[in-house]
């Protein structure tokens, strides 16, 4: 299936309640500049230094989405364009957004990781950490935070990873209103229907649509 294929077909699926991010990490331009072409605006890149690279010469109206671990030492080069930052784990991280959000005189858009796997390879707050967190928030005037994003256990329990997602939309839900979010980015490649079914807005699609990544370069 071609890139082109691809789109068309995961926006179908999606319609229009559920944000498709492109997940393009190690891919050219020319694969990126593809699925432009076929409508696709909004893309996920997990190194900012390849993200940056290519948003300097690709079109302007491209969203670009940070959805890797965040290297606080890095940021400086995204603050002034990045469009979401689905990754922040840690509170160190959004300090440095805030820091950086002055400087580039713009607010930031972010999404607080939760952990909810049970894999130590995943990050991200605890919900109770999650919840400290939301009262300090006031303090970062450059930066909002626009939701939740959280990477279930990579299983092929379903009935474990449909847990974990409702669990987070759960949590989502008794947030949203108060402070005011809109995004709830759950779901990749092989679990994005049940994401869906419990209530991801977003969800991340790479491989399916790309082919497989090229981890040499």
């Amino acid at each position: 299936m071609s890139i082109t294929d691809a789109i068309n077909q995961y926006k179908e699926i999606l319609g229009s309640e559920v944000k498709l991010v492109a997940v393009s990490k190690t891919k050219p331009e020319s694969a990126i500049m593809e699925a432009y072409q076929a409508g696709q605006r909004d893309f996920g890149e997990n190194k900012i230094q390849e993200m940056t690279a290519k948003a300097e010469s690709l079109p302007s109206d491209i969203r670009w989405h940070m959805i890797g671990n965040v290297q606080t030492n890095k940021i400086k080069y995204m603050a002034s364009y990045v469009h979401l930052v689905h990754g922040v784990d840690r509170e160190k991280v959004l300090k440095e957004l805030n820091k950086q959000g002055q400087i580039n005189g713009r607010v930031i858009s972010c999404l607080l990781q939760v952990h909810i796997a049970e894999e130590d390879t995943k990050f991200g707050f605890d919900y109770a950490e999650c919840i400290e967190l939301l009262g300090r928030l006031d303090q970062y005037k450059n930066v909002t935070v626009a939701g939740l994003m959280g990477m279930a256990t990579n299983t092929n329990n379903q009935e474990q990873i449909t847990k974990e997602f409702v669990g987070l939309k759960n949590f989502f839900d008794s947030h949203a209103v108060a402070h005011q979010w809109n995004t709830l980015s759950m779901g990749m490649s092989g679990d994005y229907e049940l994401a869906i079914a419990a209530g991801s807005t977003d969800v991340r699609i790479g491989s399916a649509i790309f082919g497989a990544r090229n981890y040499t370069i």
